[in-house]
């Protein structure tokens, strides 16, 4: 079977930044499972994994545009400290979460600390960045009737909700 929208694909794979230096990998034996066409993984690599199937293994370059954007310098804000609880830690390189006005949650990298702000970075990490993928289809099934119903895949042993 080749992949394509509403298929559940394993994947093997190792991510670097060009430099060879592992950023991001999937556990030895424990492939990542996605449901295809659902803007699960950077789209990208999504793209290129359409058509391929089971066995087959490949090399991608995912540029800042398909991958997690471009840096955006507004992403940087300075935010009051008096807007962080008293008692929170603060330290920059930390990331914190915070909901946003959607009530999604939402990391952040702690850039600065300062006397009475916090100098915030909200671009994803890999903004900016060109990723590097070695890619091996483990598998290729077609979706369940829930997975396409809750967008996404459950796995072989299927998947409870909360």
């Amino acid at each position: 079977m080749k992949i394509a929208k509403d298929c559940v694909v394993s994947i093997e794979y190792r991510m670097h930044l060009g430099d060879g230096n592992v950023v991001d990998e999937s556990e030895p034996g424990e492939p990542l499972e996605y449901l295809q066409g659902y803007e699960e993984i950077v789209p990208g690599l999504e793209k290129v994994l359409e058509g391929k199937q089971a066995g087959e293994s490949l090399k991608v370059v995912v540029g800042p545009d398909e991958g997690y954007g471009d840096y955006d310098p507004e992403g940087v804000e300075e935010v009051p400290r008096s807007e962080f609880p008293e008692d929170l830690e603060i330290q920059a390189g930390g990331v914190l979460s915070a909901t946003d006005p959607d009530g999604d949650e939402v990391d952040f990298l702690v850039k600065e600390v300062r006397k009475d702000s916090v100098l915030v970075d909200f671009n994803h990490p890999l903004a900016g960045k060109t990723l590097h993928f070695e890619v091996t289809v483990k598998g290729v099934r077609a979706a369940t009737a829930e997975e396409l119903e809750h967008g996404h895949a459950h796995g072989e042993d299927g998947h409870g909700h909360d």
